[in-house]
């Protein structure tokens, strides 16, 4: 499978949330995302509900785009593809991947920029509501 036919026509939403991505002891049950392995947890947040006395690092100011499709697992190169395209206009991402959605953070300045991309990419990008 090509990741390219899942990006063109494809449609990919921008959360109206701002996220805290940050590190921390203690998972927290209401966050979007909690991430655990044998090294550390790293929780993302929606920005302003993060309880600083459990925060160890954290990186403010991020947007979730949300891939809006069902992307099976046969499928190779989709994170990649996306990452190439968002690294050659100089943006940073997170990656996320739920069983079958990806999603990426960018940081809220970098919105214009990684829409105009995903959007030359062939990908219809809206705003979550």
């Amino acid at each position: 499978m090509d990741p390219t036919e899942f990006l063109d026509g494809g449609t990919v939403t921008v959360s109206e949330e701002t996220y805290t991505v940050y590190k921390t002891e203690h998972p927290e049950s209401s966050a979007f995302a909690t991430i655990r392995d044998e090294n550390e947890t790293t929780v993302v947040a929606e920005a302003g509900t993060v309880d600083d006395a459990n925060v160890v690092e954290s990186e403010d100011g991020w947007k979730r785009l949300t891939f809006e499709m069902v992307l099976p697992f046969e499928l190779f190169g989709f994170l990649a593809a996306v990452a190439t395209a968002l690294a050659e206009e100089d943006i940073s991402i997170f990656a996320l991947s739920a069983y079958s959605t990806d999603h990426v953070l960018v940081k809220e300045r970098d919105v214009p920029a990684a829409t105009a991309k995903l959007e030359e990419l062939g990908c219809r990008v809206a705003q979550r509501e």
